[in-house]
């Protein structure tokens, strides 16, 4: 198993620590680091300034929101960061939900997302492959483009500038066990977003027989420190958010596999406090339990314990969320 540096997108404004993370991370041996984008921050132009500053680690998205772009837009994106950083761009692509799609990028959210992802997947490879001019006749995706709105005098094209790697790693974040059983037919790997070693039934059977090579990549928030609880605390502010913000109360997908994870009242439960505006009550309901499943939390001593059922499971890359480079090196010396 390997480790990967996640350091998400910014708050307020872009953190000073990210780069000299990323830098600890390649010193320590670390194959890959992370940026992710929401409605703020984009995810290529930190991933840019981190390949100016490091020159062994891989780079990936985790994830860059296909909404955000056309699929033929975020190929560009990849392609030119693979040259620049001479071949050590992976590309992890999400579709977001109805809020985020429709509030903050302006467009419908797809009524079959499944086929909205295998046609953007199908445009990006088909630039990395650069065969030929990218043609489909999509319902989400068309190329060219024949909508009764345009002018009909688009062509097919092919990318002029020659990518560096027709095989650049596509990795999707997936949650519903349709959509994680599409990923590991159409993508390189997976970008689960909670992962519980020991409930792998709730993203169905699709991981029961993975091709050789498939990665599975979760996300982890880790900590080393004497007090669990408190280690605790910013996963499940993160949990509060998503589980209560990232999505609207009739359809929020976090919540929905949390729920699958054996959680559902408690997911409900998080989701009304927080629509109520009671923020900091919904953070205090998200169960210890739950974040602790997902989570690498306390001292040295347990967290080796449980990084063992990590490495058990079909987790080839975890992707360790901490601002703290003594557990990036706690991690790293575990892991060897």
């Amino acid at each position: 198993m390997r480790l990967g540096l996640a350091l998400g997108y910014w708050g307020r404004g872009p953190s000073a620590d990210q780069v000299p993370l990323a830098q600890e991370a390649e010193r320590l041996g670390y194959h890959s680091v992370w940026t992710a984008e929401s409605w703020g921050s984009d995810a290529f132009t930190p991933l840019t300034w981190i390949a100016a500053r490091t020159s062994r680690i891989r780079l990936g998205t985790a994830v860059a929101q296909m909404a955000a772009r056309s699929p033929t837009t975020t190929a560009m994106h990849a392609l030119t960061l693979d040259h620049l950083s001479g071949g050590r761009m992976m590309l992890g692509l999400g579709l977001s939900g109805p809020q985020v799609v429709e509030g903050w990028y302006g467009r419908p959210f797809p009524k079959s997302p499944l086929t909205a992802t295998r046609e953007y997947v199908d445009v990006v490879r088909q630039v990395l492959r650069r065969e030929g001019p990218v043609e489909l006749d999509g319902r989400f995706h068309s190329h060219p483009y024949r909508g009764a709105d345009g002018t009909g005098l688009g062509r097919a094209l092919k990318p002029i500038t020659h990518p560096l790697r027709a095989d650049l790693p596509v990795l999707l974040g997936a949650e519903g066990p349709k959509n994680v059983a599409q990923t590991t037919r159409i993508a390189d790997g997976w970008l689960p977003l909670y992962w519980a070693p020991n409930r792998p039934q709730a993203y169905g059977a699709a991981l029961d027989d993975l091709a050789g090579g498939f990665l599975v990549a979760p996300m982890a928030r880790a900590q080393v420190c004497d007090d669990v609880a408190e280690g605790l605390l910013p996963v499940k502010a993160m949990l509060g958010f998503y589980i209560g913000g990232m999505g609207h109360a009739a359809r929020n997908f976090h919540a929905d596999l949390m729920g699958r994870m054996g959680f559902e009242e408690e997911a409900r439960r998080i989701q009304r406090l927080f629509l109520e505006g009671r923020r900091a009550e919904a953070v205090a309901a998200v169960p210890d339990a739950f974040a602790d499943e997902i989570s690498l939390v306390g001292p040295r001593e347990r967290i080796a314990e449980r990084l063992e059922s990590w490495r058990k499971g079909p987790v080839t890359d975890l992707l360790v969320l901490s601002p703290d480079p003594r557990t990036l090196r706690v991690l790293a010396e575990l892991n060897s």
